[in-house]
């Protein structure tokens, strides 16, 4: 076993107009800071408009401020530019760091071959409404599920060497302009510049972020599935972790052919015994996500949850689709330039 002794962590929050939440997920990053388990607390503002740089500052937080507003991945390449911690953890402004972070944090340091490590959202999502909890729940059972030797990274609540963070040039700024899959991508270069990325189970944080139908819809297609399938398509190929597992893919299909079986019924009345079997065949190998979002949510958010995570199948699937025509075609917008680039543009968090 290869240790070394604990290394300074310096908390980095990127933070636009994060006013209303900073009394809540400041405080125990503070107290850390305070109980000498971390180096530094630095909020960075990405050029507000509700006062959120001042309240970081009277709650004690080290505050930077970008040049312009551009979002959290540069606003993170600001922080990690002079943070003063050997580590650099990030926490998004609508996330409560549960209190034990920066130990467990510490702990997975200590082994010099781990270069970066991310947990998960806790299991008593803050916003009120099924498809908050459904939303929130479901990151949590995917990250809980997944293998502990990750091959991404999730900037929410995940921390990365210094050294390896500047080593591959931090987040892609350029590629990602608007807040997407950057630190998805970040993670891909950390591991094929050799670095170990850790899934830590037990670090944890409590999301306060209200999800809308439109939010989900627009966030799981424009800033996840298009830009990771074309980064898949384009660079890394196709994984089997996490929601692009191949088990997950069998799932996808399988909500496609319900989909169009139920497209099917007022063409032809006399399917309508399809349809129901494929829902029992879905609800079958869905069984572990249904019986976890009924023990954190009850009927209410297991029900609705499980149906909407169909339309998420086929929606998702679509994307992916979209994006091999795309590469057949011989089009790759915002193709990912090439690993390691430097990155220098100062921009702020969303």
């Amino acid at each position: 076993m290869s240790d070394e002794p604990v290394a300074r962590i310096s908390a980095v929050m990127p933070a636009y107009n994060a006013a209303r939440f900073l009394p809540r997920v400041l405080p125990p990053l503070m107290a850390m800071r305070d109980r000498g388990e971390l180096a530094e607390v630095i909020v960075v503002d990405d050029r507000s408009t509700d006062g959120t740089a001042e309240l970081a500052r009277e709650m004690g937080a080290r505050v930077l401020v970008t040049p312009v507003n551009g979002g959290p991945g540069a606003a993170r390449n600001l922080a990690a530019a002079q943070a003063a911690g050997d580590i650099l953890w990030f926490v998004d402004a609508d996330v409560i760091a549960w209190e034990d972070g920066a130990r467990r944090i510490a702990e997975a340091f200590r082994d010099r071959r781990v270069d970066a490590v991310f947990g998960s959202y806790d299991a008593e999502p803050d916003a009120p409404g099924w498809l908050s909890r459904y939303r929130n729940l479901v990151h949590r059972f995917y990250h809980q599920g997944a293998r502990r030797e990750a091959s991404t990274f999730w900037a929410g609540c995940g921390a990365v060497r210094k050294s390896a963070f500047l080593a591959v040039g931090g987040f892609d700024v350029e590629t990602y302009r608007v807040p997407s899959i950057e630190d998805i991508e970040l993670g891909y270069r950390i591991r094929r510049n050799g670095g170990r990325i850790l899934l830590l189970p037990d670090l944890l944080g409590k999301h306060l972020k209200r999800w809308t139908m439109r939010g989900v819809i627009e966030t799981d297609i424009f800033r996840r599935a298009l830009p990771w399938a074309r980064l898949m398509i384009g660079r890394e190929g196709l994984s089997d972790d996490l929601n692009t597992s191949r088990a997950e893919r069998v799932r996808a299909g399988l909500a496609g052919l319900l989909m169009l079986s139920l497209a099917a019924l007022p063409f032809a009345p006399a399917l309508w015994p399809l349809p129901l079997g494929l829902l029992a065949t879905a609800l079958l190998i869905n069984r572990r996500l249904f019986a976890f979002l009924f023990a954190h949510g009850g009927w209410g958010v297991a029900v609705p949850g499980f149906l909407w995570h169909q339309l998420y199948y086929v929606y998702s699937a679509c994307a992916f689709v979209w994006c091999l025509v795309e590469s057949w075609l011989g089009r790759h917008p915002h193709r990912p330039g090439p690993p390691g680039r430097p990155a220098t543009r100062g921009t702020g968090a969303r």
